[in-house]
């Protein structure tokens, strides 16, 4: 079969054999063309080192035939940057190696979560000792209570709250969430603002939709979208006209209190102040979906950072350290909808598992530390303004911005206040780019339209060299 020649390869490869590429054998009833080997063209010399990419394309184009385009999250394909979908092996710090050896600076961080760095050491050793008692109970654990208390310490909107197992449940039962509690149906959400993959939210979402190019999704009906309505970020004009429209009938304001997933664009001054005026009048709920905000901008988060209390929150897997976690939380008199404390229906096995609530005790015990905030902020800055120096000095248009531990530019000359904005940036510029900074040794997320992070375990040098090599591949392209 197709699909068992294609994982013996994959299986080889990964083993560190040196496999060649199977020719998958068609049975008689489902034979296919040959797929055409798209070969990515990389062979830099790097020192005494060329930079090969060779495994990384055994392994994916194996991975054509097990999963759609190879991968289990579109942005992964490289779809809007080009070349060769990079497989890695092994993180540690700030450091990623992939299975050809060659080893980068990495700025993804698992998309957030790492803002203590990699494979910490002590995160692990606690993990190693939970696991020791299993890895999941499907049943109440000490482990959610500390957790728990921990959150509720420290973001402000949180008076209760309940885990989940990833940002898209998370969002999902926060909708739900403010439905009941409203008795109302409509939402309001940010064009370029990214939800997770539940179907209300599949409009004019950015992140891997605007990756790809695409504007909604097939298989969304139009009944799930009809009570979603849309607004381009920072314009509070467009959101007053949508209140009057609606008046009496929207459930909630669902944002990004800083966007990043149509790429870095803070709130303008006095944006975020107006929503919560606004969604008060109307008797709608503020939602601050803060999986990639949360506890990086500051240990609060967004709502801390920005002085402005939302009344439920949403937060991702920097809360376990990593693994597969998320939660919602509130206000206790809307938290105490939720089933089984009130009709509101929501559950999860894996939700609370012993080993997603330890990594993030350790992890958030660890966010705790003085002067944990001034070190993002300062390497973030140092960061930012490098490759910012680096794009004027060899004569490309280029603007972007940081808070603590997050950031992102754009190739134009901005500013970026909106989505509408962002997509003036030259993407195909970027996808040269990023090719040339993989390059270098820096690995970026794999779109323009992606915020950046940075974490605890970046060091000056890292920055340093990353600003060198930024220079050096602005001057090629």
């Amino acid at each position: 079969m197709a699909g068992a020649a294609a994982a013996s390869a994959a299986a080889a490869v990964a083993s560190g054999i040196s496999a060649r590429p199977v020719a998958p054998r068609p049975s008689p009833s489902r034979a296919r063309p040959p797929r055409s080997v798209v070969r990515a063209a990389i062979s830099v010399e790097k020192g005494e080192k060329a930079y090969t990419v060779e495994k990384s394309e055994e392994i994916f184009n194996a991975a054509k035939e097990l999963m759609p385009g190879g991968v289990n999250s579109p942005v992964r394909a490289f779809k809007s940057v080009g070349g060769q979908p990079i497989v890695f092996d092994s993180v540690k710090g700030s450091r990623m190696w992939d299975v050809d050896g060659n080893e980068y600076i990495d700025y993804v961080g698992s998309w957030g979560p790492a803002i203590i760095g990699h494979a910490d050491d002590t995160v692990n050793a606690a993990l190693i000792e939970t696991l020791k008692k299993g890895t999941s109970f499907g049943a109440p654990c000490v482990l959610e209570n500390v957790l728990a208390e921990m959150v509720i310490s420290a973001v402000p909107s949180i008076e209760m709250v309940r885990f989940v197992n990833s940002g898209t449940e998370a969002c999902m039962g926060a909708l739900r969430l403010v439905r009941a509690f409203t008795g109302r149906e409509k939402i309001l959400k940010f064009e370029g603002c990214y939800h997770g993959h539940a179907d209300s939210f599949l409009v004019k979402a950015g992140s891997g939709v605007a990756t790809l190019g695409l504007p909604d999704s097939p298989g969304v009906p139009k009944g799930a979208t009809s009570e979603t309505l849309t607004a381009p970020y920072n314009d509070v004009e467009a959101v007053k006209k949508l209140f009057e429209e609606n008046k009496g009938q929207i459930a909630a304001v669902f944002l990004e209190p800083v966007v990043g997933n149509a790429g870095f664009i803070p709130p303008q001054p006095g944006f975020l102040n107006a929503l919560r005026d606004l969604t008060k009048q109307d008797g709608a709920l503020l939602v601050f979906d803060e999986v990639m905000t949360g506890f990086r901008l500051a240990y609060g988060g967004a709502q801390e950072y920005f002085g402005i209390t939302p009344d439920v929150s949403t937060l991702g897997k920097i809360i376990g350290g990593g693994l597969p976690v998320g939660a919602y939380g509130g206000r206790k008199d809307i938290m105490e909808m939720v089933a089984p404390a009130g009709p509101m229906y929501q559950a999860g096995t894996l939700s609370g598992n012993p080993l997603a609530m330890t990594a993030g005790i350790h992890t958030l015990k660890r966010l705790m530390e003085p002067g944990t905030y001034d070190y993002l902020d300062k390497i973030t800055g140092d960061l930012v303004r490098g490759v910012l120096d680096a794009g004027a000095k060899t004569g490309h248009e280029m603007c972007g911005g940081h808070i603590r531990g997050m950031f992102g530019f754009f190739f134009t000359g901005g500013p970026v206040h909106n989505f509408g904005d962002a997509k003036k940036s030259d993407t195909a510029k970027f996808g040269r780019f990023y090719r040339g900074m993989l390059e270098e040794g820096v690995y970026l997320a794999p779109s323009q339209f992606e915020a950046g992070f940075t974490s605890l375990a970046h060091t000056s040098q890292d920055i340093e060299k990353t600003v060198e090599a930024a220079e050096k591949v602005l001057r090629r392209i």
